[in-house]
């Protein structure tokens, strides 16, 4: 066959142009902003440039909850994503979802990689791994609660910088000091259903919720009423009655202040590391969460925060073992400590945890191994998390019931009581809903 002149110049052009190997793409869909948002994309490019048989895609498709929406969206349309980020609270949702995820156990194992649990934080995939020890979902962004506080309103309030309060009574009495120097908000908090209801029980060895806090079923019932919630969330309302706590608002909205130099004490996720020593224009501490010294089994460990890479279900065989590869190269210890550094999200691994260790950086920068040191303990039944149906709302009902507490309209008893009322009412429309 003869080609015209024009025909073959352009049969060259597009071999020039051609790549010599067909990549395979792999779609992740996240909700991580701003700075974190360049973290994600630079792991996609640093997977991207590690191999080349597949390229990581990485979307951002808005919140958590808009993400999972959308994710959903698109299952059913048959063009999901193959990764998705779901913050830890739709874990029970994810795990509901029958015939739509794919355990990423199985994903690691069919492509031939080896799951060893041992080698993870225990709270971080103990939390993500179902009763027969497969593993549900990959960790990745995961956090817990630490105390954050400002070392130099401290030194002006007589209090010892280097010895932050270790339990609410100690944290009470700090307060105090920190207004009778001056300080107008001496403590406040961010994601108070996490930080003190949450992970306030897991701290102390005392069950949230029944059936191992939700993980034993979907017929969980909650039970955070129990005399020791009681008191803590009236201590807390004493507190705001004196002048001691502001509560600022829900989700993050206690960083900013505290960031600013306005509130002494926050506690907080471990994730806003980054945030603080960006913003911060003082020198700061990062102290593990308070306790109660009289309860039996405190501390024990906190809780997990974040979210996790689900797998959805319906594509080729070849295309997973793509996602399989990357999350190999997510769990090399070298790009696991360097994210943990970059973010002060937790190193998933206990070899990137070493590693970090090694290289010095905890020694450089004082208190960043709380949130690790808080996690890596040996988990209880009552320890180990919280899985729950529904758990968004349930959060929410939490959030209101709370509110009514800070603002003094109800007392603790009967806030704790109406949340747990109202909240079993989700759980029992999600056990009905997933029956079966």
């Amino acid at each position: 066959m003869k080609y015209t002149k024009p025909l073959a110049l352009a049969a060259m052009a597009a071999a020039l142009h051609a790549p010599a190997w067909a990549q395979t793409e792999i779609q992740w869909w996240h909700s991580m902003t701003g700075g974190l948002n360049d973290w994600v994309v630079d792991l996609a490019n640093g997977f991207n440039a590690s191999q080349k048989d597949y390229k990581i895609v990485p979307t951002y498709k808005g919140t958590y909850d808009e993400a999972m929406s959308a994710s959903i969206a698109a299952f059913r349309a048959g063009n999901a994503p193959h990764i998705l980020q779901v913050y830890e609270v739709g874990t029970a949702t994810m795990m509901a979802a029958k015939g739509a995820v794919v355990p990423v156990g199985k994903v690691m194992q069919d492509a031939g990689y080896k799951f060893d649990a041992s080698a993870y934080i225990p709270a971080v995939v103990g939390y993500y791994t179902a009763p027969n020890g497969q593993m549900l979902s990959f960790p990745f962004n995961s956090s817990t609660t630490v105390l954050n506080y400002n070392k130099d309103l401290f030194k002006k309030a007589g209090l010892d910088p280097n010895k932050p309060p270790q339990t609410w009574p100690e944290l009470t009495l700090a307060a105090a000091k920190l207004k009778a120097s001056g300080v107008e908000c001496p403590f406040t908090t961010s994601w108070q259903s996490w930080t003190q209801l949450e992970s306030f029980s897991t701290w102390h060895n005392t069950l949230f919720a029944t059936q191992n806090n939700g993980f034993g079923g979907t017929n969980a019932r909650l039970a955070f009423n129990s005399p020791l919630h009681v008191r803590h969330i009236e201590n807390l309302a004493n507190m705001a009655k004196q002048g001691l706590f502001q509560y600022r608002g829900r989700g993050n909205k206690g960083d900013a202040p505290f960031y600013s130099g306005e509130c002494a004490m926050a506690t907080a996720s471990s994730s806003t590391y980054a945030s603080i020593k960006k913003n911060a224009k003082f020198d700061f501490g990062i102290a593990p969460l308070p306790y109660y010294p009289d309860v039996p089994g405190a501390p024990q460990n906190t809780i997990i925060g974040g979210a996790s890479l689900w797998v959805m279900s319906g594509k080729p065989a070849a295309e997973y073992k793509g996602v399989a590869k990357f999350f190999d190269y997510l769990t090399n210890p070298e790009v696991q400590a360097k994210s943990h550094q970059r973010t002060g999200y937790l190193p998933i691994t206990l070899a990137s945890f070493k590693l970090t260790e090694k290289e010095g950086f905890y020694k450089e920068n004082p208190g960043t191994d709380t949130a690790v040191n808080q996690m890596v303990r040996k988990t209880t039944d009552k320890s180990r998390g919280v899985r729950l149906g529904n758990f968004n709302q349930i959060r929410a009902i939490m959030d209101e019931e709370l509110e009514q507490v800070w603002a003094g309209k109800k007392t603790a008893k009967e806030a704790l009581d109406t949340a747990v009322k109202r909240g079993n009412e989700q759980l029992e429309r999600f056990e009905r809903a997933n029956k079966g």
